[in-house]
């Protein structure tokens, strides 16, 4: 099968093809400055009605505001309000089921003409659930049935046709952002929140990772007596693959550790390895911290002490796990 070739633009068509990207993103820019200046009353009471509600923020739509819909809802239900999407369509034949009691809804539309959701409304107020409505006409069947409606449409759409929906989407989904920050700052959502909804992301292994969960504990965590040899200390530094070996007391109490590097202090001073003690070339003040401690608390102390592992302790002060550079490597900490 043969097909035409397709040759590069000459440059006078690559400035067109840019300005008229430019157009694009001008009259969308318009369209947002336009809705922020005149964002008032309306949406204090939608973002009003959500944090009252004591159910689930429901959000529906249908065609390219359903997808702006999903967005909007997925926004929100990370940053602390908790929601869902239900396809305009799907509701009309069956999941206004899963709309309850409680609940409050979020439907969008930009002519607010949009049939699958009109004939949902008699349904909605039977049930006593609060309707908000984002659409892009005042005077339309959604605008006027809602509890609260808020104004997010464009003066004119940046598609030449003036049919996709471009400008009117952009708006709808800038709104929705602005509600779902202002939600998020009205409850007081931290970032510690964020983490929590967020438990697969950077952040969330930042936030919420402790060294208890990556520390090598048990069989895995290499320590030996005061008294063992320097080939002792070796062979359990082998052993671990961590490049250190605890030195601990009769109560798991920490004496030292010797490491990779301590090892190579002895042999610049020139000490018979194989008639030293591990004592002789531990270091005694060693830092430590507890199995609480975040992931992230181990990777600060470790780069500003420049070290490369942590034996890990309880209240007490006993040895209970040891942690490295490359657990934290492997965890994605950084």
């Amino acid at each position: 099968m043969t097909g035409k070739r397709i040759t590069d633009p000459d440059s006078s068509s690559k400035v067109s093809y840019v300005s008229i990207g430019q157009k694009v993103i001008e009259a969308e820019a318009k369209a947002l400055n336009a809705v922020a200046k005149n964002l008032g009353g309306n949406f204090h009471d939608a973002v009003s009605c959500i944090l009252k509600c004591k159910g689930r923020l429901v959000v529906i739509g249908v065609g390219k505001s359903g997808q702006i819909g999903r967005k909007i809802s997925a926004t929100l239900a990370s940053t602390g309000t908790p929601s869902f999407f239900v396809h305009a369509g799907e509701a009309s034949h069956g999941d206004v089921g899963m709309i309850v009691e409680h609940d409050t809804v979020l439907a969008l539309s930009n002519s607010g003409e949009t049939q699958e959701l009109v004939v949902l409304i008699p349904v909605l107020k039977r049930l006593g659930i609060p309707l908000i409505a984002f659409t892009g006409d005042t005077s339309s069947t959604l605008a006027k049935s809602a509890d609260i409606h808020v104004f997010t449409g464009a003066e004119e759409e940046a598609c030449p046709l003036g049919l996709a929906p471009t400008s009117s989407t952009t708006v709808a989904l800038a709104v929705g952002d602005a509600l779902a920050v202002t939600l998020l700052e009205s409850r007081g959502f931290t970032e510690k929140d964020f983490a929590m909804a967020h438990p697969g992301g950077s952040l969330g292994r930042r936030l919420l990772l402790t060294v208890e969960d990556i520390m090598h504990s048990g069989t895995d965590m290499p320590t030996i007596s005061l008294d063992a040899s320097i080939s002792e200390g070796l062979l359990e530094i082998s052993r671990c693959g961590l490049g250190l070996v605890v030195v601990i007391g009769n109560s798991n109490n920490i004496l030292g550790i010797f490491t990779d590097g301590d090892l190579r202090r002895m042999i610049e001073t020139g000490l018979d390895l194989r008639a030293s003690r591990l004592e002789a070339g531990m270091t005694r003040e060693c830092k430590t911290l507890g199995s609480r401690a975040l992931a992230a608390e181990a990777l600060k102390l470790m780069q500003e002490e420049k070290i490369n592992a942590l034996p890990i302790v309880n209240k007490n002060d006993q040895l209970i796990g040891v942690i490295n550079m490359h657990d934290l490597l492997r965890a994605k900490v950084f």
